[in-house]
């Protein structure tokens, strides 16, 4: 038995300045521990598994001498049971620290999965559209939440009131949902499965999305009031109005159109290379330039060190919805992204071009086996003259199907 203490009472304790160790009576072992420095604190002193051991129970007087005395006694009641009580308090003192670690909510996973992910982003504005999704629809909800808190009725909460009124954009939250989820999974902030995901899961629970809402396809012009609209276009004046107009006789995207730079376009040969980096697919897309196209480019102004080739009237790349805004300005219901389809309508059903030769043009993927018949040294000539006909169709409204229905004979 360690020797007994005389008890000190709380104003006792008080004065003791002296920098060592001073017992304090009532708990055997338990001491108020002084510093040089004057800051003072209360030590426990006992044998555990046969060594002596010290233990900090807290600073004075942040720790009173009672609470002390009572920190002192469990302590030692746990020594009694065979419990080492400073082990303990490591081993929990390390859970709290790895719980800590791995607390983190569902914003700011989301935000770092963004930051991270941006980087394989071919278009800026998915880093906003995957933002502006998950702050309008599952941060409400789940934005707060520490992501291993995150269950099935939080996602059908977020998805449920959408599903079949905004079916695609739900879809998309669902997907992104998802992404998160994973991401979070891998970083060790959850486990378990993904409560967003929808093989074998949600799709046992929502409607499948293209039984609940048809795809909504861009609207496109009809083959027969290309030639008309065309003529019209052709009176606006604007740079606008030009850009569409290349759009339409190239069937190229929208942005592909409004970032065009001159370093892209070979006006002497009548190609239009752009780089992978500005394509949807990723890949190098050469457009054959029909003479009119090549018109219309060697007409536009050209300023001293100006990059694009359409500018908007206060420099800079023209907006998205410029373009769209000439269409509707006009008073038709198709958008440029139809023209494209229009172009695939003609190739289809007015023309014996290849259909693979047509996808080529819009750039679209194709079968590696396909790509490979089709990629000989001849292709881009032939394009060439596919485009050429394009273009003359959009100005021959009443010409014969017949002439451009046979690409040998052109």
């Amino acid at each position: 038995m360690p020797k007994q203490a005389k008890e000190l009472s709380a104003l006792e304790v008080q004065r003791l300045k002296t920098p060592g160790l001073h017992a304090v009576g009532v708990v055997a072992g338990l001491h108020l521990q002084v510093l040089p420095s004057g800051a003072r604190s209360w030590v426990l002193r006992a044998v555990v598994g046969g060594k002596r051991r010290d233990m900090g129970l807290g600073g004075y007087p942040g720790v009173t001498l009672a609470g002390a005395r009572d920190k002192a006694r469990a302590a030692r009641e746990a020594i009694e049971q065979g419990i080492d009580p400073i082990a303990t308090r490591s081993a929990a003192k390390s859970a709290l620290a790895a719980t800590r670690g791995s607390a983190i909510t569902f914003k700011e996973a989301a935000e770092r999965f963004i930051e991270a992910k941006s980087g394989e982003w071919k278009n800026a504005k998915h880093h906003q559209q995957w933002t502006n999704t998950l702050e309008t629809y599952a941060h409400p909800v789940i934005g707060s939440m520490q992501m291993r808190d995150i269950g099935l009725p939080h996602i059908i909460k977020i998805l449920d009131p959408i599903w079949t009124t905004k079916t695609e954009t739900a879809s998309r939250v669902r997907s992104r949902l998802e992404a998160v989820l994973d991401w979070a999974t891998v970083r060790g902030y959850r486990h378990g499965d993904n409560p967003a995901r929808w093989k074998g899961h949600l799709d046992k629970i929502l409607a499948k999305p293209g039984k609940v809402a048809k795809v909504e396809h861009h609207p496109a012009l009809p083959l027969d009031q290309v030639a008309p609209f065309l003529l019209a276009l052709r009176q606006r004046h604007g740079i606008t109005a030009r850009a569409l107009e290349v759009l339409i006789l190239t069937a190229t995207r929208s942005g592909e159109v409004r970032g065009a730079r001159w370093e892209e376009i070979d006006l002497d040969a009548g190609i239009w290379t752009i780089p992978a980096g500005r394509m949807k697919a990723g890949r190098e897309h050469r457009i054959p330039l029909p003479a009119r196209v090549l018109a219309i480019l060697n007409g536009l102004p050209r300023v001293a060190g100006a990059e694009l080739v359409f500018p908007a009237p206060r420099g800079g790349v023209l907006s998205d919805m410029s373009l769209t805004a000439v269409t509707r300005r006009m008073g038709i219901a198709a958008v440029p992204h139809g023209f494209r389809s229009t172009f695939r309508d003609w190739a289809a059903e007015r023309t014996h071009y290849p259909g693979e030769m047509a996808e080529m043009a819009l750039a679209h993927a194709i079968g590696d086996k396909v790509e490979a018949a089709y990629r000989r040294g001849d292709l881009f000539e032939k394009r060439r003259r596919m485009m050429e006909d394009w273009a003359r169709f959009c100005e021959m409204p009443a010409q014969p199907t017949a002439a451009l229905l046979d690409p040998a004979s052109a």
